[in-house]
Protein backbone atom coordinates (compact mmCIF):
# COMPACT_ATOMS: atom_id res chain seq x y z
CA UNK A 1 0.00 0.00 0.00
CA UNK A 2 1.32 3.43 -0.96
CA UNK A 3 1.32 5.97 1.81
CA UNK A 4 0.76 9.65 1.30
CA UNK A 5 4.35 10.39 2.39
CA UNK A 6 5.80 7.93 -0.18
CA UNK A 7 3.59 9.39 -2.92
CA UNK A 8 4.59 12.99 -2.12
CA UNK A 9 8.28 12.10 -1.87
CA UNK A 10 8.16 10.27 -5.22
CA UNK A 11 6.27 13.16 -6.84
CA UNK A 12 8.80 15.68 -5.53
CA UNK A 13 11.70 13.56 -6.86
CA UNK A 14 10.07 13.31 -10.30
CA UNK A 15 9.41 17.04 -10.39
CA UNK A 16 12.97 17.89 -9.35
CA UNK A 17 14.39 15.50 -11.94
CA UNK A 18 12.19 17.04 -14.62
CA UNK A 19 13.28 20.56 -13.73
CA UNK A 20 16.94 19.67 -13.96
CA UNK A 21 16.56 18.25 -17.48
CA UNK A 22 14.67 21.21 -18.98
CA UNK A 23 16.65 22.82 -21.81
CA UNK A 24 17.48 26.51 -21.85
CA UNK A 25 15.36 28.01 -24.63
CA UNK A 26 16.76 31.51 -25.02
CA UNK A 27 19.90 33.15 -23.79
CA UNK A 28 20.23 36.84 -24.39
CA UNK A 29 22.68 37.57 -27.19
CA UNK A 30 24.59 40.85 -27.06
CA UNK A 31 25.09 42.79 -30.28
CA UNK A 32 28.02 44.98 -31.29
CA UNK A 33 26.96 46.25 -34.72
CA UNK A 34 23.90 46.06 -36.94
CA UNK A 35 24.00 45.53 -40.69
CA UNK A 36 20.96 45.42 -42.99
CA UNK A 37 21.09 44.25 -46.62
CA UNK A 38 18.10 45.20 -48.79
CA UNK A 39 19.60 44.49 -52.23
CA UNK A 40 17.02 41.78 -52.91
CA UNK A 41 14.21 44.37 -52.67
CA UNK A 42 15.44 46.33 -55.72
CA UNK A 43 14.47 43.72 -58.34
CA UNK A 44 11.12 43.24 -56.57
CA UNK A 45 10.08 46.75 -57.55
CA UNK A 46 11.37 48.79 -54.60
CA UNK A 47 14.22 50.21 -56.72
CA UNK A 48 15.75 53.35 -55.20
CA UNK A 49 13.66 52.90 -52.05
CA UNK A 50 15.54 49.71 -51.05
CA UNK A 51 18.49 51.59 -49.43
CA UNK A 52 16.02 53.83 -47.56
CA UNK A 53 14.18 50.77 -46.27
CA UNK A 54 17.50 49.24 -45.16
CA UNK A 55 18.44 52.42 -43.30
CA UNK A 56 15.00 52.59 -41.64
CA UNK A 57 15.37 48.95 -40.53
CA UNK A 58 18.84 49.66 -39.11
CA UNK A 59 17.45 52.58 -37.10
CA UNK A 60 14.49 50.50 -35.85
CA UNK A 61 16.79 47.65 -34.79
CA UNK A 62 19.16 50.09 -33.07
CA UNK A 63 16.21 51.56 -31.16
CA UNK A 64 14.78 48.22 -30.08
CA UNK A 65 18.07 46.46 -29.38
CA UNK A 66 19.75 49.35 -27.51
CA UNK A 67 19.94 47.38 -24.21
CA UNK A 68 21.78 44.53 -26.00
CA UNK A 69 24.40 46.71 -27.70
CA UNK A 70 28.04 46.44 -26.57
CA UNK A 71 31.04 47.56 -28.56
CA UNK A 72 33.11 44.67 -29.91
CA UNK A 73 30.37 42.03 -29.59
CA UNK A 74 29.06 39.95 -32.54
CA UNK A 75 27.37 41.64 -35.50
CA UNK A 76 23.68 41.28 -36.33
CA UNK A 77 23.25 40.86 -40.09
CA UNK A 78 19.69 41.16 -41.39
CA UNK A 79 18.89 40.36 -45.02
CA UNK A 80 15.54 41.67 -46.22
CA UNK A 81 14.33 39.03 -48.66
CA UNK A 82 10.92 40.35 -49.56
CA UNK A 83 8.45 43.12 -48.87
CA UNK A 84 4.93 42.96 -50.26
CA UNK A 85 2.10 45.42 -49.74
CA UNK A 86 -1.46 44.35 -50.50
CA UNK A 87 -3.10 46.13 -53.43
CA UNK A 88 -5.90 47.54 -51.30
CA UNK A 89 -6.04 48.80 -47.73
CA UNK A 90 -8.56 47.46 -45.24
CA UNK A 91 -11.10 44.68 -45.29
CA UNK A 92 -10.43 41.06 -44.55
CA UNK A 93 -9.07 39.61 -41.37
CA UNK A 94 -5.64 38.45 -40.19
CA UNK A 95 -4.44 35.33 -41.96
CA UNK A 96 -6.74 35.72 -44.95
CA UNK A 97 -3.87 36.83 -47.13
CA UNK A 98 -5.74 39.07 -49.57
CA UNK A 99 -5.32 42.22 -47.50
CA UNK A 100 -2.12 41.43 -45.62
CA UNK A 101 1.25 43.13 -45.95
CA UNK A 102 4.24 40.76 -45.66
CA UNK A 103 7.95 41.01 -45.02
CA UNK A 104 10.53 38.22 -45.05
CA UNK A 105 13.98 38.53 -43.55
CA UNK A 106 16.86 36.44 -42.26
CA UNK A 107 18.59 37.51 -39.05
CA UNK A 108 22.08 36.20 -38.30
CA UNK A 109 24.43 36.95 -35.45
CA UNK A 110 28.01 36.50 -36.67
CA UNK A 111 31.19 36.58 -34.60
CA UNK A 112 34.50 36.43 -36.49
CA UNK A 113 32.93 34.58 -39.42
CA UNK A 114 31.11 32.04 -37.25
CA UNK A 115 27.30 32.12 -37.30
CA UNK A 116 26.05 32.02 -33.70
CA UNK A 117 22.38 32.43 -34.50
CA UNK A 118 20.26 32.32 -37.66
CA UNK A 119 16.52 32.71 -37.99
CA UNK A 120 14.10 33.28 -40.87
CA UNK A 121 11.38 35.74 -39.95
CA UNK A 122 8.07 36.52 -41.67
CA UNK A 123 6.07 39.50 -40.52
CA UNK A 124 2.45 39.71 -41.61
CA UNK A 125 0.19 42.62 -40.76
CA UNK A 126 -3.17 43.81 -41.98
CA UNK A 127 -2.81 46.38 -44.73
CA UNK A 128 -4.73 48.79 -42.50
CA UNK A 129 -1.80 48.81 -40.04
CA UNK A 130 -0.55 52.01 -41.67
CA UNK A 131 -3.66 53.92 -40.70
CA UNK A 132 -6.31 55.54 -42.85
CA UNK A 133 -6.12 54.67 -46.55
CA UNK A 134 -6.70 58.26 -47.64
CA UNK A 135 -3.54 59.65 -46.03
CA UNK A 136 -0.78 60.52 -48.48
CA UNK A 137 1.86 58.64 -46.49
CA UNK A 138 -0.15 55.46 -45.94
CA UNK A 139 2.33 53.24 -47.83
CA UNK A 140 5.32 54.61 -45.91
CA UNK A 141 3.43 53.97 -42.67
CA UNK A 142 2.63 50.40 -43.75
CA UNK A 143 6.32 49.73 -44.50
CA UNK A 144 7.29 51.30 -41.15
CA UNK A 145 4.78 49.05 -39.36
CA UNK A 146 6.29 45.96 -41.04
CA UNK A 147 9.83 47.05 -40.14
CA UNK A 148 8.83 47.60 -36.51
CA UNK A 149 7.09 44.22 -36.33
CA UNK A 150 10.04 42.41 -37.91
CA UNK A 151 12.48 44.12 -35.53
CA UNK A 152 10.31 43.07 -32.58
CA UNK A 153 10.49 39.44 -33.71
CA UNK A 154 14.27 39.68 -34.07
CA UNK A 155 14.47 41.14 -30.58
CA UNK A 156 12.35 38.32 -29.22
CA UNK A 157 14.44 35.61 -30.91
CA UNK A 158 17.62 37.18 -29.53
CA UNK A 159 16.23 36.63 -26.03
CA UNK A 160 15.60 40.26 -25.12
Amino acid sequence: MTTRRAFLTGSAALAAGGLVSLPVFAQTVSIGAISVDARLLGPQGWGENAPRIARAMELELARQLAPLRRRGDPTLHVTLQGLWLAASVGGGSPGEGASNDNMDSVAEVVDRGRVLFSREIRSMLLSSSGGAWYRQDVDQRRVAALLENNAQWIKRYLGA
